[in-house]
C-alpha cells in the first residue's frame, strides 16, 4: 500500500512539474529523452566512430591554424623566459606539480596527493573509495554518493586541468617526459571512456571544460613527438563526440547558469580550434548566440551574478574574458552589451573584494575554476583582475590585481607586460559605501587601502529565483574585515554530496552571522541543491553620507513557524569608524533567539560581562557585544559536533574549527537587540562605556555613551 501511495505521489509531482513547463521546454526535454534512448540502444557500438587516417600534414595544418586563432601567449616563445624572471615561484610550483603528477599524485580542490592509480581509474572517487559504474550515463544518478562517491571529485579529475600543468611544465623545461605522460593519459582516457558510457558523460559542463583543457594541453606540447598523427586522430574523434554530446544536452532547463555558459564556451573552443570538423561553424554560431543571450539574463544590471555566489561570478567572468579574447582573434562580432555586462561583473567584484585582496565567500564555492593556468587559493581572484586589466587597460582592475599574473602572460603573451606596466593602477572611483539593489548586497568601507575596514551586508534573496541551488540560508548576514584582515566570515561550502550533514550545515543559517530562531535554518534543504521553499530579504532604505551609512532590510524566512516571525536588521556605519547592528524580531509568542557571529580562524575570547574580543595579531582587533532588554547568554562555540557549530571550510573537501560567538535568549516577541562592532587599536582597552535604553516592549532603543 505504501509503495502504491508513493508511486501515486511521485506521479502527481511529475505531472505538476510538467504542467509548469512551457511548450519549448517540453520539446527540449522530449528531444533529450529521445537522444538518451537512441544512445542506450547504440551503446554496444560506442567506439565505431573514427576520424580516418590523418597525415602529419593534417596535424601541421591544424597547428598553423591554431597559431592564428588561439590565445597568443601560448605561441609566444618568449613567455617561458619572461615567467622565469617575473614569476620564478610560479615556474617552480608548476614543475613540482608536474613531477607529482608523473608520480601518480594529484592535488584537486582541497585534497592533496590523491591517488587514482596508474593508469588512472577514471571513474574512481579516492576520497570515498567508490567507483561509478561503466553504464550509459543516463542510467544512474551522479549525485548518489552511495553509487558513485563524490562526483565532484571524479569530475574535477576528469576535467584534465592537471594535464594542462604537464603541458606547461613541458613548455617551461622542454623535457619530453611531461609531454609523453600527457599523451599517455589522453590515450588511457579515450580507451576507458567510450562515448556516452560512465560518469564522465553525465554532465555537459564537464565535457565542455574537458574540451577547453585538451585544447590548451595539446597545444602546449605541439613541438613534442608525443603529439603525433595517431594521437591527434583519437583526439579529433573525442572532440567531435564531446561537442555533439554538449549540443544535444545543453543545460537550457536543467542548470541554466554557469553550466550553460561553460558548455557554450566548450562548443566555441571546439569550433574555433578544430574548424575542419564537419559542424564547427554550427558550434561556433550556437555557442556565440548562447553566450550573448545568457550574459544579459545571468548578470543583473548592477553587475551581481544572479546566483549570488562570488565563486560562480568568477566562473562567469572568466568565461566571458575567454569569449572576448577568442572573438577578437577570430573576427567574431559581439554586441556592446557583452562587454558592458562583463565590466559590470568585474566592477562589482572589485567593490566586494576585501582589503587584504581576498574575495569573500558568498553562496556556494566549489573550489574549481574555468582554466587554472596558475595555482592561487580559491579566494584569490587576482589572476582574473590581471587579465581584465590588460584586456580593458583599466586602472581599477590593475589595482585589484596588484601585479601581472602568470595566467595573463599565458593568455596574451609578453605584450601583456608592456600593457600592464603602462596602466596607472588606482582604486575605484566609485563610492566607498555602495549598495547593489539588484544583487542584494550593501558594502560599507572606510577606504580602499590595505589597512581599511569593510562590511558586507546580505540584503538579497537566497540565490537565484530558478532553483537557488547554490544559495545559502544567509539572509541579513554580515561579513566584516578590520585593519585589512577578515574577522566575520562566511563559513564556506565544504562539500556537495559527500555528507548531507556537512552540506546542510555549511549552507544553513547556523554557519552565518545573522539571527537564528528556534534553532531552525531560514530555509529547509531538500537534496544537495534544492530547498523546500525560497526565502528572500528586501532592502527598505539606504542612506550614505559622511556622518553615517545606513542599510535597512528585512526577511520573512521564519514566517512558516507556528508563530510567524519577521526579522528586520539595520546596519549603521557611524562616521566610517564603527558599526551598530539593530535586529527587530516581530511575533506574538516566546522563541529561542541566537544572534550569531561566525569568525574566521582567529583568536576570540569572551569577557565575563559579555564583551567578545577578537584579534588576528594580539594587539588590535574587534570589540563586540549584543544588548537587549532580557539577560543574554554569551558563548564562544568552536568545533562542536552535536549539533555542528563553529566550523569554516577554506576549500572544497576541507573544514576546520573556527570560533562562533552566540548571544542567546528565550523571549516573548516582539524584541529588539542592538550589537556594537567596535574596531580598536588596543584590544586590551576598556570597552566603550555605554548602555542601551529600551522603551516599552523593547522596540525602540538607543545607545548612550
Amino acid at each position: 500500500m505504501e509503495s502504491s501511495e508513493h508511486s501515486i505521489s511521485g506521479s502527481r509531482r511529475t505531472l505538476a512539474r510538467l504542467s509548469r513547463m512551457g511548450l519549448r521546454e517540453l520539446a527540449c526535454r522530449g528531444r533529450q529523452e529521445a537522444y538518451k534512448w537512441i544512445e542506450r540502444v547504440q551503446a554496444s557500438d560506442t567506439r565505431s566512430a573514427t576520424a580516418g587516417d590523418l597525415s602529419e600534414q593534417c596535424l601541421h595544418r591544424f597547428l598553423r591554424n591554431a597559431e592564428a586563432q588561439f590565445f597568443e601567449g601560448l605561441f609566444d616563445k618568449r613567455v617561458p623566459a619572461a615567467l622565469g624572471i617575473a614569476a620564478p615561484r610560479h615556474c617552480q610550483e608548476l614543475v613540482a606539480s608536474a613531477d607529482e603528477i608523473c608520480q601518480g599524485r594529484v592535488d584537486l580542490l582541497g585534497y592533496r596527493n590523491l591517488d587514482f592509480g596508474d593508469p588512472p581509474n577514471w571513474h574512481l572517487d579516492p576520497t570515498s573509495d567508490r567507483q561509478a559504474p561503466l553504464r550509459h550515463w543516463s542510467l544512474f544518478d551522479p549525485l548518489d554518493h552511495e553509487t558513485v562517491g563524490d562526483s565532484k571529485v571524479v569530475w574535477e579529475f576528469n576535467r584534465h586541468q592537471w594535464l594542462v600543468q604537464l603541458g606547461q611544465a613541458y613548455r617551461l623545461t622542454g623535457e619530453e617526459r611531461y609531454a609523453e605522460r600527457l599523451a599517455r593519459h589522453l590515450r588511457s582516457w579515450f580507451e576507458a571512456n567510450p562515448r556516452g558510457m560512465g560518469i564522465n558523460w553525465t554532465s555537459s559542463l564537464e565535457a565542455g571544460l574537458r574540451i577547453i583543457a585538451w585544447c590548451w594541453a595539446i597545444l602546449f606540447i605541439r613541438d613534442s613527438e608525443a603529439l603525433d598523427a595517431s594521437l591527434f586522430s583519437e583526439l579529433l574523434v573525442s572532440i567531435r563526440s564531446h561537442a555533439r554530446h554538449i549540443e544535444r544536452y545543453l543545460s537550457y532547463y536543467f542548470s541554466p547558469n554557469t553550466h550553460l555558459t561553460g558548455e557554450a564556451l566548450g562548443l566555441l573552443y571546439a569550433g574555433v580550434v578544430f574548424p575542419e570538423l564537419k559542424h564547427a561553424e554550427r558550434w561556433r554560431s550556437l555557442a556565440t548566440r548562447i553566450l550573448i543571450g545568457e550574459i544579459e539574463r545571468q548578470v543583473l544590471p548592477d553587475g551581481v551574478y544572479f546566483e549570488r555566489s562570488t565563486c560562480y561570478q568568477r566562473y562567469t567572468a572568466d568565461t566571458y574574458l575567454h569569449l572576448l579574447i577568442l572573438a577578437s582573434r577570430n573576427g567574431l562580432e559581439l554586441p556592446a552589451e557583452v562587454t558592458q555586462r562583463l565590466r559590470g561583473m568585474l566592477d562589482a567584484l572589485v567593490t566586494l573584494r576585501q582589503p587584504d585582496g581576498s574575495m569573500p565567500s558568498i553562496g556556494d564555492a566549489d573550489g574549481g575554476s574555468l582554466l587554472p593556468l596558475s595555482t592561487p587559493r580559491p579566494n584569490d581572484f587576482r589572476p582574473m583582475f590581471s587579465t581584465a586589466a590588460v584586456l580593458f587597460e583599466e586602472p581599477a582592475y590593475a589595482w585589484a590585481a596588484g601585479e601581472l599574473a602568470p595566467d595573463t602572460l599565458w593568455l596574451f603573451g609578453t605584450a601583456a607586460i608592456r600593457i600592464f606596466e603602462s596602466i596607472d593602477a588606482a582604486p575605484p572611483t566609485s563610492p566607498k559605501c555602495r549598495v547593489f539593489p539588484d544583487g542584494g548586497f550593501a558594502v560599507m568601507r572606510n577606504g580602499w587601502d590595505r589597512e581599511s575596514h569593510s562590511l558586507i551586508f546580505d540584503t538579497g534573496p537566497l540565490g537565484c529565483d530558478i532553483s537557488s541551488g547554490h544559495g545559502h540560508a544567509d539572509l541579513l548576514s554580515i561579513q566584516c574585515s578590520l585593519f585589512g584582515q577578515p574577522y566575520l566570515v562566511d563559513a564556506g561550502t565544504c562539500c556537495y554530496t559527500a555528507s548531507q550533514e556537512l552540506r546542510d550545515f555549511f549552507r544553513g543559517t547556523a554557519a552565518h552571522s545573522t539571527v537564528m530562531i528556534d534553532g531552525k535554518s531560514q530555509a529547509q534543504p531538500t537534496g544537495p541543491f534544492a530547498w523546500q521553499s525560497l526565502s528572500a530579504a528586501q532592502m527598505h532604505r539606504w542612506i550614505s553620507n559622511e556622518a553615517l551609512t545606513l542599510a535597512d532590510a528585512e526577511h520573512t524566512g521564519y514566517r512558516a513557524l507556528p508563530d510567524p516571525v519577521t526579522h528586520r536588521r539595520r546596519v549603521i556605519f557611524v562616521e566610517q569608524s564603527y558599526w551598530i547592528v539593530i535586529d527587530d524580531l516581530t511575533g506574538a509568542e516566546s522563541h529561542s533567539i541566537d544572534v550569531r557571529f561566525q569568525f574566521g580562524p582567529i583568536q576570540v575570547r569572551l569577557d565575563a560581562d559579555g564583551w567578545a574580543r577578537a584579534t588576528t595579531d594580539g594587539r588590535r582587533g574587534l570589540l563586540l557585544r549584543t544588548f537587549t532588554k532580557v539577560p543574554l547568554h554569551a558563548e564562544v562555540r568552536k568545533g562542536r559536533r552535536a549539533p555542528l557549530e563553529g566550523w569554516i571550510s577554506p576549500n572544497y573537501g576541507q573544514f576546520e574549527p573556527a570560533p562562533a560567538v552566540v548571544y542567546s535568549a528565550t523571549v516573548r516577541l516582539p524584541v529588539r537587540m542592538v550589537t556594537l562592532l567596535w574596531p580598536t587599536e588596543d584590544l586590551h582597552e576598556t570597552p566603550p562605556e555605554l548602555e542601551v535604553v529600551f522603551e516599552s516592549l523593547g522596540r525602540n532603543a538607543c545607545l548612550v555613551w
